[in-house]
């Protein structure tokens, strides 16, 4: 499949206008849509307010759908078509899996291809993959799409597959110059060299992309500067493939909108924010719609819309997003909410941390946060010590409990899981 560029932004709205036609009529097929598409008028999709009496789609909808009748009522077109399924992420109930054809893959491959093509990958590149190899799509995505820019790859997997310690020995065996996985799991796997004192296993690494999971400015540059590497980062979903990759000017994710057209709409209202504002991200697939006809989903992200970025490159035609970095983790501490994400940014902006581990615990009648952190190589573990507690104590406004690790520990902890569980309540526990 050769999906080439947009020339122009002319050529992309053109395009544009043809595909969102051709996923309503998909969309028309689905048992799910019977009646909610009848006062669409086809002739005017480009007008934005025609577009807007579409109605937005959100995963607790399809959830509602029983599983053993997914395919029957959301789904189009025939099981004899379905390639393989795609798992969703389930970070926040139930995971759906959808059926992708053997068209959508080669649509997807194109996707996952220009995440390589953005980085500037050459044949002359070996990639080291260590996301998941799975019934979600990423892990395998990434490793197959490797050949279409003609760069070898090693399908090491994550490390719940492939522990940490093995995936140090095949950094230093195989030599790669590219790491990609979760940016969490990167920092774990730095810290595992670090105490193994095999930071130059990443001597050979000019550039790391990662997905899946936020990406700080915090953890960007920690991840950075212990890999010694250029980050990138990537933006998808399963419901609709990979759907935008950073330049090499990091202002944000390039969305490849001839594969999904994007809008950013207020939370609350729908209608639609002025360019720069942060907003909601609704999403209708172009190209991989043939079993599964996502039509204006609703992911939850909170993104900022800018119609041009920083980069002169092909990739210059289509608009930037940034991502307002919005979670709904939190823990509740005596009445205060210490939210995941701004903690994670904390902690991690000190370079004297080398990891840590945040726990919500129940002392006596009342609620604790436990911080266990592991000390850099050369800092003042008591110095540190003291300085978080009353930052903590400044920024969240709870007193904690600081717990000094021996180096390695959590290495050990976390290696079983996909990504490293830094957040834990164990109140009632």
């Amino acid at each position: 499949m050769v999906l080439p560029l947009p020339k122009n932004r002319g050529e992309l709205a053109a395009w544009q206008g043809r595909r969102k036609l051709a996923a309503v009529e998909q969309a028309r097929k689905s048992a799910f849509f019977q009646g909610k598409l009848d006062h669409i008028d086809l002739a005017r999709l480009d007008d934005p307010e025609e577009w807007a009496k579409i109605p937005t789609l959100d995963k607790e909808m399809l959830r509602a759908i029983p599983e053993d009748r997914f395919f029957a009522e959301f789904c189009i077109g025939d099981r004899r078509q379905v390639a393989e399924y795609w798992r969703s992420g389930g970070a926040t109930g139930r995971p759906l899996f959808y059926p992708r054809s053997f068209t959508d893959i080669e649509h997807a491959m194109v996707a996952f291809a220009r995440s390589y093509q953005m980085m500037g990958l050459e044949a002359r590149d070996i990639v080291h993959n260590s996301f998941p190899l799975g019934v979600h799509p990423a892990g395998q995505m990434w490793a197959r799409a490797a050949a279409a820019v003609g760069a070898g790859v090693n399908w090491v997997g994550s490390g719940a597959g492939t522990p940490s310690a093995v995936q140090l020995q095949l950094l230093g065996l195989m030599r790669p110059s590219v790491w990609i996985g979760m940016p969490s799991y990167g920092l774990h796997l730095a810290n595992l060299a670090e105490v193994e004192g095999q930071n130059d296993l990443f001597a050979p690494i000019g550039r790391i992309l990662t997905s899946a999971e936020p990406l700080s400015q915090a953890k960007r540059e920690k991840l950075a500067r212990m890999w010694g590497a250029e980050v990138f980062d990537a933006f998808g979903m399963t419901e609709i493939s990979l759907m935008g990759c950073e330049s090499p000017a990091h202002d944000g994710l390039h969305i490849w909108t001839d594969l999904a057209y994007i809008e950013v709409l207020d939370e609350t209202s729908l209608e639609p924010v002025p360019e720069g504002q942060p907003g909601t991200l609704v999403t209708t697939s172009l190209c991989t719609n043939s079993l599964t006809p996502f039509l204006r989903w609703n992911s939850g992200d909170i993104v900022s819309y800018h119609e041009t970025g920083a980069t002169d490159g092909p990739f210059a035609v289509f608009p930037v997003i940034r991502h307002a970095h919005r979670t709904a983790g939190f823990f509740k501490i005596r009445g205060v909410n210490i939210n995941h994400g701004e903690f994670e940014d904390f902690i991690f902006a000190d370079r004297a941390v080398a990891d840590f581990k945040a726990e919500a615990v129940n002392q006596g009648d009342l609620d604790q946060l436990r911080l266990s952190i592991e000390v850099a190589r050369g800092a003042d573990g008591a110095a540190l010590t003291a300085a978080l507690a009353a930052g903590i104590k400044r920024s969240f406004e709870v007193s904690p409990e600081v717990v000094v690790l021996e180096r390695g520990t959590l290495a050990r902890e976390f290696e079983s899981s996909i990504k490293a569980p830094r957040f834990v309540d164990r109140r009632g526990t």
